[in-house]
């Protein structure tokens, strides 16, 4: 062992200065000058270029896995042996060495340390926790507990990896207290005698109230109390936004668990934060106080964003290249069908048998037919279809019947050999390859003549698997190529991998952001056949799955640009969305936001009611009264491109939000809630927004009046969605607009970036106290720039808007930068009161055995 992994080895665990103090007497200066700055470097290389963090204030005291590293580096191995791309092992090493150098160097007497690492729904992040528990393991901590969900699939499957990738590597080095098939019961030795054998001791654990107790019981005894204090913990929590937060009985426990060690590092883990960042900061709780990480999107993933598309977001303009659309691997199933699918919430389950509608046919279909590409590709590896429509599990079981029945009928009508059959398989195979290509990820298509001849075949072995917490048949991986229709609730959506997706038919219906997006199973690897994957859903659950991948990519470009302001997840929570039927978790009981800010923030309509000639003609009202008052009132200059008018009083913009109306998809533009936000900075020291700048914008169509002020329509055409209430025209303010009162011209603008927009805003003499809003007299034809003849093209993206009246759009710039102090969220108010019925404690309540 060299001196300087020695030299790592002992700064990494008691600081840099203290390795300096103890090697100053057996080596030359020069050696220490140049170990020091090698471990300097090292911990900057740890830094750069990883996960974006929010980490102000922490110490640096990691530089990284060192030649010594036991457990780190036999799993490092273990990948390797695995075949794992180099650039993949290099992602788990760099992402984790992040997570370890934002905990507590660990030769601290004592510390409380709650970190949240925020993933992607089946991306990876155990093999990240696992990693993290390596290098934590390789300096010194001899506790680790992983809190593994709520139920006894996902306990059960984490033990098996653990041990996999840690006990059986290391076999002399871990003392594990739970196994397989066992969750942690009553110990026969003391927690102190555990801790003190120069072991690392693991328990993989549920998140249930009767196991928890037992643990609390054997480490709360006086002797393992007093091993506790000398001995550095690390929990884990999987999937933390579960049970964790905010439940009556789970909670507590946790918290009190923490409480036992002075030397405690605690990290959730979830892709699902929502519940997380509305932990209340000032309370004791669980709130990530010390650091919130970003794990990196893994190359080849799929999540929500591939699958369904997102919105633009603030930051985005028309001048970029917008947010991807998703591929066109989601297919309809009408509102009017689902009660064919499950039973209304007040009907009885007793007796229900599900309708084998032809989307669900299609559906399974494809999902043979998909599978048997996987084989004509030389692909044997584990395929499964989802079909998830209830939570009850009577109507579960009512699936077992028709999808044998369905199961036998293709079989048969394979083995008819009859030509009308064959062409119905041909036709829905080459209906949906045409419509995601192989060739968009560099793979060939099969034929239909390739896929059939193992068709049969997967047919035959396909098994029915009806997987819920009663349920004996269980989804099991263990043998090879398995083939299954997995039909289930709860048990499926939270943690637990289904092998191999390829089908999912999705029904379920649910009110929380959380509750949804782990419910999307879909998400995750598909190397091989990432043309394959198909969804099946209803028209607003597929919206409202868009809406999260446009949520969750904000919340993630907030973590980075917090983590660049140098603020603490103390000073300032995630903002979150709000959504017209989602709320942001089913667990937050009555939370409230603590407060609403706008500072920084430009927002604009996008939606419109565009055959409501009410609606649209009070709209146009509003901004008749703003503009002529405003005249009236301000200072008018001819900008070219818009007429601006200065000083503007701050009551007669109230009086505009008051009587404008926003679509009610559009919940962060809420004109209510802006009256709230200006009314708190009219009442600041010193006030801010007493006057504004309103701009009306010329845009490029025929000569119009708005206020009595001259300029031409704008010409916004809206998506092709089919939706016949609602007109959306996806952007409407260019980045430039919102420097229409700075003094830049157009040009000058562009080369900005937003963020340098908002720093330019605040710092200018004039305006850095005043808001800036910029209306749009959009005409009501609004053709699209290149209309495409309907014999080019099917579909077109865009169409024309076609409202019955010209439209007035808005934009708003608000003065300022984001607010800190206990902040929950920053631009929506948030509703928690009505907690899902299918709550935490009452899915505790079903699963309460101690083993699995």
């Amino acid at each position: 062992m060299g001196l300087y992994t020695v030299f790592a080895d002992w700064a990494r665990r008691h600081g840099v200065e203290a390795a300096v103090t103890s090697f100053s007497d057996s080596l030359p200066q020069a050696d220490i000058d140049k170990f020091r700055r090698q471990f300097e470097a090292d911990m900057a290389k740890v830094q750069a270029g990883g996960p974006p963090i929010i980490t102000a204030g922490s110490d640096d005291w990691y530089s990284g896995p060192g030649e010594s590293d036991r457990y780190w580096l036999a799993l490092k191995d273990r990948f390797k042996n695995e075949e794992w791309p180099g650039d993949r092992i290099d992602s788990v090493d760099h992402s984790s060495s992040t997570v370890v150098a934002h905990t507590p160097r660990p030769d601290r007497s004592t510390w409380d340390s709650k970190g949240l690492v925020v993933g992607y729904v089946q991306s990876g992040k155990t093999t990240n926790f696992t990693a993290v528990i390596a290098k934590l393991a390789d300096v010194r901590y001899r506790l680790v507990i992983v809190l593994s969900g709520i139920h006894n699939g996902l306990r059960r499957q984490t033990q098996v990896r653990l041990d996999q990738y840690l006990k059986d590597l290391n076999p002399d080095r871990w003392i594990t207290l739970t196994s397989e098939s066992r969750d942690f019961v009553v110990q026969t030795h003391e927690a102190s005698a555990a801790l003190s054998a120069e072991k690392t001791v693991l328990a993989v654990v549920k998140k249930n109230s009767a196991v928890l107790n037992k643990l609390i019981k054997w480490l709360g005894t006086p002797n393992s109390r007093n091993a506790l204090a000398s001995s550095p913990v690390l929990i884990i929590d999987d999937e933390a936004d579960q049970a964790s937060v905010a439940t009556g009985r789970i909670n507590p426990l946790i918290r009190k668990l923490l409480s036992l060690m002075p030397r405690c590092t605690y990290i959730g883990y979830t892709a699902t934060p929502f519940a997380n960042v509305f932990i209340d900061p000032t309370q004791t709780d669980l709130y990530p106080k010390s650091f919130i990480l970003n794990l990196p999107r893994p190359d080849g993933y799929f999540g929500p964003e591939k699958i369904f598309g997102r919105d633009a977001v603030e930051w985005e303009t028309t001048d970029e290249q917008g947010p991807p659309d998703g591929y066109d691997m989601v297919r309809l199933v009408t509102e009017s069908d689902v009660p064919l699918l499950r039973p209304g919430s007040k009907e009885s389950v007793d007796g229900f048998i599900p309708t084998m509608i032809h989307e669900l046919v299609t559906a399974v279909h494809w999902f043979w037919l998909a599978t048997a590409a996987r084989r004509a590709r030389g692909d044997s590896d584990h395929s499964t279809m989802l079909i998830h429509t209830s939570v009850k599990i009577a109507v579960h079981e009512s699936y077992r019947a028709p999808l044998h029945d369905l199961q036998q009928q293709a079989l048969a009508g394979l083995a008819s050999g009859r030509s009308e059959i064959l062409d119905e398989w041909r036709n829905l195979w080459e209906k949906e390859s045409s419509r995601v290509p192989a060739e968009e990820f560099d793979r060939p298509q099969n034929t239909f003549d390739d896929v059939l001849p193992h068709l049969s075949e997967v047919i035959a072995t396909t098994r029915i698997v009806l997987d819920n917490y009663r349920s004996q048949d269980r989804l099991d991986y263990s043998k090879d190529s398995v083939v299954a229709i997995a039909v289930g609730g709860n048990t499926l959506s939270r943690g637990l991998t289904l092998e191999g997706l390829v089908v999912s038919f999705f029904v379920r219906g649910a009110t929380a952001y959380d509750t949804l997006l782990q419910m999307g199973r879909w998400f995750g690897y598909r190397t091989g056949y990432e043309d394959l994957p198909r969804i099946w859903m209803t028209p607003s659950l597929a919206a409202a799955f868009r809406h999260l991948a446009t949520v969750e990519h904000e919340m993630r470009d907030d973590i980075d640009r917090y983590q660049r302001e140098n603020l603490t997840p103390t000073d300032v929570a995630v903002r979150i969305r709000t959504h017209p039927s989602l709320r942001i978790t089913a667990k937050m009981g009555a939370a409230q936001p603590t407060y609403i800010s706008y500072a920084g923030r430009r927002l604009q309509t996008r939606y419109f009611r565009h055959r409501d000639v009410e609606w649209l003609d009070r709209n146009r009202q509003a901004a008749e009264n703003l503009v002529q008052e405003g005249v009236r009132h301000g200072q008018v200059e001819d900008l070219g491109a818009a007429r601006l008018i200065r000083e503007v009083p701050v009551s007669l913009v109230k009086t505009f939000l008051s009587r404008y109306q926003v679509h009610e998809d559009s919940p962060d533009l809420e004109p209510s809630l802006m009256v709230k936000y200006i009314d708190h900075q009219l009442t600041s020291d010193p006030p801010s927004l007493v006057m504004w700048s309103v701009a009306v914008v010329k845009g490029e169509g025929a000569e119009a009046r708005l206020g009595g002020l001259d300029l031409k329509y704008s010409i916004r055409s809206r998506l092709n969605d089919g939706n016949t209430e609602r007109a959306d025209i996806k952007t409407l303010m260019s980045k430039q607009d919102r420097a229409l009162d700075l003094g830049l011209t157009a040009a000058q603008a562009r080369t900005k970036t937003e963020s340098e927009l908002v720093t330019l805003r605040n710092k200018h003499p004039v305006c850095h106290d005043r808001g800036l809003i910029v209306l749009y007299l959009i005409d009501a034809t609004s053709e699209p720039a290149t209309p495409q003849p309907s014999t080019q093209i099917a579909h077109p993206p865009r169409t024309a808007l076609d409202a019955v009246q010209p439209v007035v759009g808005l934009g708003i710039t608000f003065p300022g930068d984001v607010e800190t102090k206990y902040i929950q969220a920053t631009h929506v108010a948030v509703d928690l009161t009505d907690v899902e019925s299918e709550n935490v404690d009452e899915a505790l309540g079903v699963d309460t055995e101690d083993t699995a």
